[in-house]
């Protein structure tokens, strides 16, 4: 999909959040991007449409993205806490713009923090053996209800399918 068609169906109070986001960081932006695509097409060649429903694909998703954000944004800011922050800033906003129901939104928010912590302790592996580390991650993925106390799979995704 293509950047516009999606900025289509966000608010203007949204767009306009996402504007200064990206002008706190404006070097962060093309990698970002970048780690977007990047990881909707290794999402789709490993998982086909799966990705999309709220089962393990998903999980490794939002995971990967997270980690793709902060490594890709890496190398313009040697600090992990500020990539981290950037990746949590920049996929927070996304879960705000389009909005989810409840359980969704906290499985998405859970496995996007599972990605900036496998960012922070793996940030000098390669992104081929990091996405073999988040497929294992996948198929350990826990399945989650309303019920769920989701600080108690701090380290693991989470998925509701």
């Amino acid at each position: 999909m293509k950047l516009f068609a999606i900025l289509r169906r966000v608010d203007l109070k949204n767009i306009l959040k996402v504007i200064f986001i990206g002008l706190s960081r404006p070097l962060f932006i093309i990698p970002t991007i970048k780690a977007t695509k990047d990881c909707l097409a290794v999402s789709s060649r490993n998982y086909g449409k799966l990705h999309h429903k709220n089962g393990p694909a998903n999980a490794f998703r939002h995971a990967l993205w997270n980690y793709l954000i902060a490594k890709r944004c890496f190398p313009w800011n040697r600090d992990k806490k500020t990539v981290l922050l950037w990746a949590k800033k920049i996929t927070d906003w996304h879960e705000d713009s389009f909005p989810n129901k409840k359980l969704p939104k906290q499985m998405d928010l859970h496995n996007n923090a599972v990605g900036r912590f496998i960012f922070e302790q793996h940030a000098e592996k390669s992104e081929s053996e990091v996405i073999q580390l988040l497929k294992e991650k996948a198929s350990e993925s826990i399945k989650i209800d309303e019920n769920s106390n989701l600080s108690n799979y701090k380290y693991q995704m989470v998925h509701i399918l």
